[in-house]
């Protein structure tokens, strides 16, 4: 048996797989609160524990750069490395990758009904293809056509700097700035940055916050979801919420049109994570698309890019499964 894993900042996906069966028939598959534990094996013991089942190798697609067979989760307070891993859970080896190469290597496998379509375009066989995957933070890989299958590229686009693209825009790099000084992708175009807009146009641009809204924000742990839920409410929206969406859609749309252009990805551009699947009304609005191809002379090559939303419930989890089984 293999294990299985797609390790965020919110939750991890952990699942078996029998290596005759392959990526698309998980054994045991379960979803775990990240921050309930303090460290991955804690986790990986209790999922094991539940399962009653032992693997004897592991793939893990995790949130932060893998270097020399370790790493420190971006959003995430665990050091994870290969060899204490297999140590420390009796496994023969365990392999880290990137959550977003993990994604990315889903891609090829994914089936009609795993993705929504947004700009069908003018795919290019053989062509780059770009992944951006906006959740917790917001994470970034391509793939490239090695001549006879993809191969995914991890990639840190997330954390490159963000650049603003309107007035309203440079107004809140600004504000970002004197907060935290960098201001990266990831600040605004995740689960993080959400409620980062959401208190720029409160606070800053003078929208008007309803009464008991403000509390429930507070109370909340997470208060991206209320946001998003009010904003997507149709007639009853409260216009600061779809305000703070409409925002940050432009944002990810352009952040996204940004890496289709850095790869010249003409084989289409695939949103992952969690938070595309959830605001799809949004990415289907016109002035998404729109914010997409806004690059000047080139918004002529945006218009023929595919755009896709991956709403394959565990799309990194299956690729995380398919870097591992592929190396059997």
């Amino acid at each position: 048996m293999h294990l299985a894993g797609d390790i965020g900042g919110t939750k991890t996906a952990l699942a078996l797989f029998d290596e005759t069966q392959g990526p698309h028939r998980p054994v045991a598959q379960r979803t775990l609160p990240s921050r309930d534990f303090p460290s991955f094996a804690d986790l990986a013991r209790a999922y094991l524990s539940d399962v009653e089942r032992m693997p004897s190798r592991a793939t893990l697609g995790v949130p932060g750069p893998v270097i020399e067979g370790h790493v420190t989760g971006t959003n995430l307070p665990w050091d994870m490395s290969e060899a204490d891993l297999a140590r420390d859970l009796g496994l023969d080896q365990v392999r880290l990758v990137n959550d977003l190469y993990a994604l990315a290597q889903a891609v090829p496998a994914l089936e009609p009904d795993d993705i929504v379509t947004l700009n069908r375009g003018n795919p290019r066989s053989g062509e780059a293809i770009a992944v951006v995957a906006p959740g917790t933070g917001l994470g970034a890989a391509y793939l490239v056509w090695n001549g006879s299958r993809y191969e995914p590229q991890p990639s840190e686009a997330g954390h490159s700097d963000w650049a603003p693209n309107s007035a309203l825009q440079a107004r809140l790099l600004t504000h970002l700035m004197d907060r935290f000084g960098h201001v990266s992708n990831e600040r605004v175009c995740s689960g993080t940055g959400l409620p980062a807009v959401y208190a720029f146009l409160r606070d800053i641009e003078g929208h008007v916050e309803p009464a008991g809204l403000r509390s429930r924000l507070d109370a909340a742990e997470d208060p991206t979801p209320i946001i998003v839920t009010e904003a997507l409410s149709g007639e009853g929206a409260i216009p600061i919420c779809k305000a703070t969406l409409d925002l940050f859609a432009k944002v990810l749309a352009a952040v996204a049109g940004n890496l289709a252009l850095t790869v010249l990805s003409r084989g289409g551009v695939y949103l992952g994570g969690g938070i595309p699947p959830k605001i799809l009304p949004a990415l289907r609005q016109p002035a998404f698309f729109e914010a997409f191809c806004r690059k000047g002379r080139l918004d002529y090559v945006m218009r023929e890019i595919p755009l896709h939303v991956i709403v394959h419930p565990a799309a990194g989890l299956l690729g995380a499964a398919a870097v591992g089984l592929e190396a059997s």
